[in-house]
């Protein structure tokens, strides 16, 4: 009997511990989340996001409280972002650790949910051809092969076979589906706790753009600059109330897809046996609804109609305050815009809040074109608009500027007009900037021959301006060498000559250059030509 009773007892204290190592504990929501988002590496500055298809990242780190029983129990964090990357899971806060862990690819979805009803009751609900709703308990026998088996207690039929409209209603959702992406991880305590942990992951699907807004002054010599940080999430989850920043910079990141999820539609074949000559026209219409409903075809029953993500662009902020702007701050070699106050970044969304708001920069609109020595250019040319600046405190800025796309406007007739748009590579304190935003049509160059010998060809750069103001005007010659001898010094930017000159309103300005040609390339010249 002793014996008995310690094998009797080992054996319950085997079951009841099995039965604890079978524990499932359910975090439905964080208690606080923060997400940091990462650019797409691969734009470029100019370009923007690409809405349906973010190529950035971001990193979400939740706070959560759960209560552990004793032994090893599973913890299932659910509403983690759908782009959850499992490797990048870091799980802290549980006193033994975790034991493993597994990102819940199983989302509730027809298919899924018909697969594990297999064996299980239903409800089969008929509206007939006059609208009248019958309902029927069902078995689901068979789901394989896009024909779902149900038995009935008339027998066996095929779903959607009948040519009326069909539904199944399940009482309750099986085991392992989940309604939103989970991760779950094994878990492990000594004794019942309650305990806060931090989970933090990488996830995709996350972009950001900085968008700026320059208006020029009256005078042409300052803007006042704004800037947008203009944050955009493809991902089904929301992050409520979420303390968010956006990284500038390019940190070494590996692209990594996430885990495909298991959540597919459901496919469905089948020969109806009624005709279409049978069923009411508005019957018909709800049956067509369901695409490519014929003989023989698939039919996609989804739930819902496919819908491309609704990244629409939030409301924009019209009164910003200073309080209000991203804070800065140093991120190693990085730079961190912190939002000051927490705010929602919510499924398939844009949202825009205030970056950068300086006014009173000293600026220059430089009129710059690139030649060729050597190079006729007869036929008139637009020149290029510059915005021409310096990253420091003397110009009116002096801080990191982000990579993004500049609007310039101009006050025009009692409303800001745009004159130019173009892009902004990152930029540090104390760097140039210098951004292309449009080709002035009113300003035109033209380069041609006035003078040729066998030794050598004189050229001469005519810069015509048909404004009402000057202009100024930078011709560079990055190509030049040796045999390029212009008739002045010239100042040299990046290695090579340029020349800069002040055109007056609606007049021209000249530039004569020489280009010695080697001996090896000369050829006679006939007299009388010029």
């Amino acid at each position: 009997m002793p014996v008995r009773g310690a094998l009797l007892a080992l054996l319950l204290s085997s079951l009841a511990a099995e039965a604890v190592a079978q524990s499932v504990v359910t975090s439905g929501a964080p208690e606080r989340v923060a997400v940091t988002i990462y650019r797409n590496p691969d734009r470029e500055p100019v370009e923007e996001p690409n809405l349906q298809w973010l190529g950035g990242y971001a990193l979400v780190s939740e706070t959560r409280t759960l209560t552990l029983p004793a032994g090893d129990s599973t913890v299932r964090f659910e509403g983690v972002a759908g782009g959850l990357i499992p490797q990048s899971a870091i799980v802290t806060g549980f006193p033994e650790g975790i034991v493993e862990r597994n990102r819940d690819a199983l989302l509730l979805s027809p298919g899924t949910l018909l697969a594990h009803s297999l064996g299980r009751r239903v409800h089969l609900r008929r509206t007939g051809p006059t609208g009248v709703v019958r309902e029927h308990e069902a078995v689901i026998s068979s789901g394989a092969d896009g024909a779902v088996v149900l038995r009935t207690s008339e027998g066996y039929e095929a779903l959607r076979c009948t040519g009326v409209s069909e539904t199944l209603v399940y009482d309750e959702v099986p085991a392992g589906l989940a309604p939103t992406p989970t991760l779950s991880v094994r878990a492990r305590a000594q004794a019942p706790v309650t305990a806060t942990v931090t989970l933090s992951y990488l996830a995709t699907g996350f972009d950001w753009q900085a968008n700026y807004i320059a208006n020029l002054s009256a005078d042409r010599s300052r803007i006042d600059l704004f800037a947008w940080l203009t944050l955009a999430s493809m991902d089904e989850t929301s992050f409520p109330d979420a303390e968010t920043q956006a990284v500038a910079g390019s940190p070494n990141y590996q692209r990594t897809d996430p885990q495909p999820r298991e959540g597919p539609p459901l496919s469905l074949r089948c020969w109806p046996a009624a005709t279409t000559s049978d069923i009411p026209l508005e019957v018909l219409a709800q049956e067509m609804d369901l695409r490519g409903f014929s003989g023989g075809e698939n039919v996609v029953v989804t739930g819902s109609r496919v819908r491309s993500p609704n990244l629409q662009a939030a409301s924009p902020i019209t009164v910003v305050n200073v309080e209000e702007v991203a804070l800065q701050e140093e991120l190693g070699d990085l730079k961190l815009y912190r939002l000051p106050s927490p705010v929602t970044v919510a499924a398939n969304s844009q949202k825009q809040v205030a970056m950068l708001v300086q006014p009173s920069v000293a600026v220059e609109l430089v009129h710059r074109q690139v030649l060729s020595p050597g190079i006729q250019e007869p036929v008139p040319r637009a020149v290029p608009l510059f915005l021409v600046t310096r990253n420091r405190t003397a110009e009116g800025l002096g801080l990191p500027l982000p990579s993004g796309s500049i609007m310039l406007f101009e006050q025009g007739a009692g409303r800001p007009i745009l004159i130019g748009q173009g892009a902004l590579d990152d930029r540090a304190i104390g760097e140039d900037v210098e951004i292309q935003l449009a080709e002035a049509a009113g300003v035109r160059t033209q380069v041609r021959i006035i003078r040729q010998r066998p030794a050598w060809q004189d050229y001469e750069l005519l810069v015509s301006n048909d404004q009402d103001r000057p202009i100024r005007f930078e011709a560079e010659f990055p190509g030049a060498t040796a045999a390029f001898r212009p008739g002045r010094r010239l100042a040299r930017r990046d290695g090579f000559p340029f020349w800069s000159t002040t055109v007056p309103a609606n007049g021209t300005a000249r530039f004569r250059y020489r280009l010695v040609i080697p001996r090896e390339q000369r050829r006679p010249v006939r007299q009388g030509g010029s």
